[in-house]
């Protein structure tokens, strides 16, 4: 295949894979500041010990991945104090429970189990689209 002459019926496919490499990218944030903001709404704070063990990582791959999203400007984080998200940090995790949410509810309202939804919601919320999270909306609200 050359792209001269697949090239009109190839960029719908590139643009498919480039967003499952975005979504890919960004689960990483996603699921980091959810679970810091659950780790502050039941603590008070968030510890990276706690995120070690949550995630079963390394306290240095939390250490690593703390650095980005304070680099990205969704936490703030001294060396040996607790984690806390930025407006920015906080809204985010307010949208991706907000989508984790919607994503279990219509699984569960298919017929799937609550334990299998919310296990196969971890996966889905970060690549489920915009247009398809209203088709879910819409699905639980009739």
């Amino acid at each position: 295949m050359t792209a001269e002459r697949d090239g009109p019926r190839t960029a719908p496919i590139a643009a498919r894979f480039a967003r499952v490499r975005l979504a890919n990218q960004s689960e990483l944030s996603e699921d980091y500041v959810e679970m810091i903001d659950d780790l502050i709404g039941e603590f008070g704070e968030a510890r990276a010990t706690d995120l070690a063990e949550r995630f079963g990582v390394s306290p240095g791959t939390v250490a690593r991945t703390i650095q980005r999203l304070a680099r990205d400007g969704l936490v703030e984080s001294k060396p040996y104090r607790a984690i806390f998200l930025t407006c920015e940090g906080k809204a985010l995790a307010e949208r991706v429970r907000e989508r984790h949410r919607l994503v279990v509810d219509f699984l569960i309202a298919v017929g799937v189990a609550p334990d299998a939804a919310e296990m196969d919601a971890e996966g889905i919320e970060h690549h489920v689209g915009k247009d398809t999270l209203e088709a879910f909306r819409s699905f639980l609200s009739r």
